[in-house]
């Protein structure tokens, strides 16, 4: 039996930057694999704590800024609402795709430092990396790349460089929340 089926495009989500509407595209199988990923390891390290994880969910900051991350952590419950968190998640994370780069790279970053986000990850799944910023006084400052080295790789680094690779990410409002990066980035090819 051959159904065909239906796609509405009309109902592709989209953000708005400045009070213009944004169509998102079709995330990649890898971009959804590191999707899944940081998920769980966020669902399992926040079970039962009063912070809560939440993927590809509205985040309103203002009629003229609604975005969709990628991932999100928010610690204030009083801003999660049925269909959306109106207010600033304490984490996002935006994976890169080509379609989106420049955007997470630039209009984001900003949008999310001036509201206040307290943490941003960068996630590149080509060159199997995270971009780590904190807020401090009202700026991103970056804490750190964390990169997925192949053994090859790790091979023809010096001591003293292989001493450097940063593979642990500490998520920055919990003493004992660390994130491996091979863990991000499992079967992503």
């Amino acid at each position: 039996m051959n159904t065909a089926i239906d796609y509405n495009y009309d109902e592709r989500p989209y953000e708005i930057i400045d009070g213009e509407a944004r169509m998102m595209a079709s995330p990649s199988i890898n971009h959804m694999r590191i999707n899944s990923n940081i998920d769980f390891a966020f669902k399992k390290y926040l079970k039962g704590k009063t912070c809560e994880s939440f993927i590809n969910s509205n985040v309103y900051f203002n009629e003229d800024d609604h975005f969709i991350p990628d991932e999100m952590i928010v610690c204030n419950p009083d801003i999660v609402e049925e269909n959306a968190i109106n207010g600033t998640p304490d984490l996002i994370v935006e994976i890169l795709s080509p379609s989106t780069a420049k955007t997470d790279k630039n209009d984001k970053f900003l949008k999310y430092e001036k509201y206040g986000v307290k943490e941003y990850w960068i996630v590149d799944p080509k060159n199997k990396s995270v971009d780590v910023y904190h807020l401090k006084e009202g700026r991103f400052m970056p804490s750190g790349t964390y990169q997925l080295l192949t053994d090859e790789q790790f091979n023809n680094l010096s001591d003293k460089d292989k001493v450097n690779i940063l593979t642990e990410i500490k998520v920055s409002f919990y003493d004992d929340f660390i994130v491996n990066v091979k863990d991000i980035f499992e079967r992503v090819k």
